[in-house]
């Protein structure tokens, strides 16, 4: 077992290490070019020791890079960007290289190519891609170029991270009236205490992590309160932070400003396009994705936008004649929304999030999970006692078939908690391959920042926080069950990036069943299951405000999708403002009131910092194929085996070894519909 040992984990040493796999894996690769200059070269000369050699580096490194997330030092900070610098430069001077490019040419033309296996095919297929896309057959003046502009990428983004976490971690707001804090749920209140106390102080401290946030703008009838946190959370690592008002050009919050940074991420990918014959960024990032083109998504995302628009605008005008006549808000203000729509929701529903707390303690919500998994894919999951962790909140468990062997672990992270990184995340541990020790199983981490216990009670947590759960052990998922043994076609890789978020919104699906919700809620002080008056409640609020919700998420996409097409190195594109550019698309598709010192784009970090740019689109393309997908369980049983089976068979296990398009047809028999995505939204009416 690979597993990481996070007791003996020490910062000083991380370097050195690195320094010496990175030494291992340019001589493996040195060896591997020798041997293919005087023989043809076959998977087992040329492939399979790179593969050895980038797996002991990645069993290395994901431990460091997963902590600098979650149990974020300024000591580990430092060594993990001296690190990420020589990690990059390693994978670009790897993709250059000329000699080990026509050594990879060479075995896919070479008559033995086609008796290799169909994953082992495309990998190299794929290896191929990549070094094209890596620039091998640029001139030596602009690989150097392409090596510069893959540092400072690397290191902008890893900036960018940072100023948000710090932005987000400094900000607190110590409250000395429990008054102030009306309408909050208790939990969220005794958290605020205790975290008080932690800090000796007497009063409430809220801060910015998640939970903590969507409780006030939720809950609280403070107004100002909700504007206080609205404001700071909205111009994080920004020029306007905390208050909206311009930083002074000496605060030490100005150097967290991520303007600067976006601008020059920005002119680096289309200066990275341009020398790798592409017109702009987004035509670049689509070459590895489902769709043909930006067209297509921009297509796509009009369609979307032309059906989603007027409802969200009469969604939003009867949210804010609700406001003025119940509340007494004449103006509705981005600090007001959501306390209203959860009011609105109320009144209409009869429901609030609160209310369905009670019935998803953590403790019977994970079990619950691991028992739908169970039924779905004929698997077993348990946790492994005396495991080495990171965090006394974090565990590790197993998976086996129903043939008892083991498929794969993963580390369950749940909670908030300061110097971690805020949103929820699946990350790779290790990937299933064939080794020289015999087949490595795959590990993963599933993170999220969940409501954390208070006090004795269990952690209670919303029906928001329940789907975030089941979205991320989707993708756990995808990468655990994998059948697939070349590495770089395993679980997640290789996958295209808009059909990687299928299996994560496919699990979604059975948070809203009352076969599912049986197995995943109960009661935390009666054990009694959700009532059916508020699971009725609950399933007539789903499409509550969902095409608001649609078009926030069409904002994202066609902002992204816009900045990265028109950010041309040849200057075509025009001069791009981001601040400008999201103002056109939210002229077109916004219908809730943003202030002008709101400065989302600089915390953006999906597009600016993760794998997203000029790819969040995927959300909503995947969400096609899953809503499609749940169709077959919809139709044929909620726990049908062969459904489950085949969506075990036909996606997970597949991972990134044929298209994605190819293994959706497997598992339903025809290629998608956008229908039941429409239907979903409330967009169309539901099938009879």
């Amino acid at each position: 077992m690979v597993r990481p040992d996070f007791a003996a984990f020490e910062t000083s040493g991380v370097e050195a290490a690195l320094d010496e796999l990175l030494a291992n894996c340019r001589s493996t690769v040195a060896e591997v070019i020798d041997q293919a200059a005087d023989q043809t070269p076959t998977w087992d000369t040329l492939v399979q020791p790179q593969a050895e050699a980038h797996n002991a580096l990645s069993l290395f490194w994901s431990p460091v890079s997963h902590l600098n997330s979650v149990m974020h030092s300024d000591a580990l900070r430092v060594v993990h960007k001296r690190c990420l610098v020589k990690l990059t430069g390693y994978w670009t001077e790897l993709g250059q290289n000329r000699a080990l490019y026509d050594a990879t040419l060479a075995l896919r033309d070479a008559p033995a190519f086609t008796e290799l296996t169909a994953e082992r095919q495309r990998e190299i297929t794929n290896d191929i891609r990549s070094f094209e896309l890596g620039g091998v057959s640029l001139g030596e003046e602009d690989q150097a170029r392409y090596k510069t502009i893959a540092d400072e990428l690397s290191r902008l983004g890893s900036e960018f991270s940072d100023s948000v976490l710090d932005a987000t971690n400094s900000w607190q707001h110590l409250v000395d009236d429990e008054a102030l804090l009306d309408g909050m749920p208790p939990s969220a209140v005794a958290a605020a205490a205790e975290r008080a106390k932690a800090a000796d102080l007497d009063g409430w401290l809220l801060n910015l992590e998640m939970p903590t946030y969507q409780a006030v703008m939720t809950f609280a009838t403070n107004r100002e309160l909700r504007q206080r946190l609205y404001t700071a959370f909205a111009t994080r690592a920004s020029d306007r932070w905390p208050d909206g008002e311009p930083l002074e050009a000496n605060d030490p919050a100005a150097s967290w400003n991520n303007a600067p940074r976006i601008d020059s991420i920005l002119a680096l990918r289309a200066e990275k396009a341009a020398l790798l014959g592409y017109s702009d960024y987004a035509e670049l990032s689509m070459v590895t994705k489902m769709v043909t083109g930006p067209d297509q998504v921009q297509s796509f995302l009009d369609d979307l936008t032309e059906r989603a628009v007027e409802p969200a605008r009469r969604d939003q005008a009867e949210l804010a004649e609700f406001a003025q006549r119940e509340l007494g808000i004449d103006e509705l203000c981005a600090w007001d929304t959501g306390f209203a729509a959860e009011r609105l929701r109320r009144e209409r529903f009869d429901l609030s999030a609160e209310a369905l707390k009670p019935y998803f303690p953590a403790t019977k919500v994970i079990p619950g999970l691991f028992e739908v998994v169970s039924r779905l894919f004929g698997v077993s999951i348990e946790r492994v006692e005396d495991a080495s962790v990171y965090h006394p909140d974090v565990s590790l468990h197993r998976i086996t078939d129903d043939a008892g062997q083991l498929r794969g672990e993963f580390y369950l992270d749940n909670y908030a908690r300061a110097d971690k990184r805020g949103g929820a995340w699946m990350d790779v541990c290790a990937t299933r391959q064939r080794t020289s020790q015999g087949v490595q199983v795959p590990i993963t981490y599933l993170t999220c920042n969940l409501t954390a216990p208070v006090g004795g009670d269990p952690a209670l947590l919303t029906h928001d926080e329940v789907t975030t759960l089941f979205h991320e052990f989707g993708h756990g998922l995808h990468h655990l069950l994998t059948r697939v043994e070349a590495p770089g076609v395993s679980g997640i890789n290789g996958v295209e990036w808009d059909a990687v978020e299928l299996p994560s919104q496919f699990m979604e699906n059975w948070c809203w069943e009352r076969e599912s919700l049986d197995m995943i809620s109960g009661h935390y002080e009666t054990g009694e299951p959700l009532p059916d008056d508020l699971l009725d409640k609950l399933r007539a609020a789903r499409d509550f405000r969902a095409a608001s919700a649609l078009v926030r998420q069409l904002e994202f996409s066609l902002f992204d999708l816009d900045i990265h097409r028109r950010s041309r190195a040849d200057g075509a594109g025009g001069a791009v403002d981001v601040r400008t550019a999201l103002d056109a698309v939210r002229q077109r598709v916004a219908v809730a009131p943003v202030p002008e010192f709101n400065r989302f784009p600089e915390a953006f970090s999906h597009i600016f910092a993760g794998g997203y740019a000029a790819g969040y689109f995927s959300y909503k393309w995947a969400e096609v194929l899953s809503a499609d997908a749940f169709e077959r369980f919809a139709e044929d049983g909620l726990f049908d085996r062969a459904a489950g089976t085949s969506f075990r068979t036909e996606i997970l296990e597949r991972g990134g070894s044929r298209d994605a398009m190819e293994s959706y047809v497997a598992f339903r028999g025809r290629e998608p519909s956008v229908e039941p995505l429409l239907r979903q939204a409330g967009l169309i009416a539901a099938a009879a």
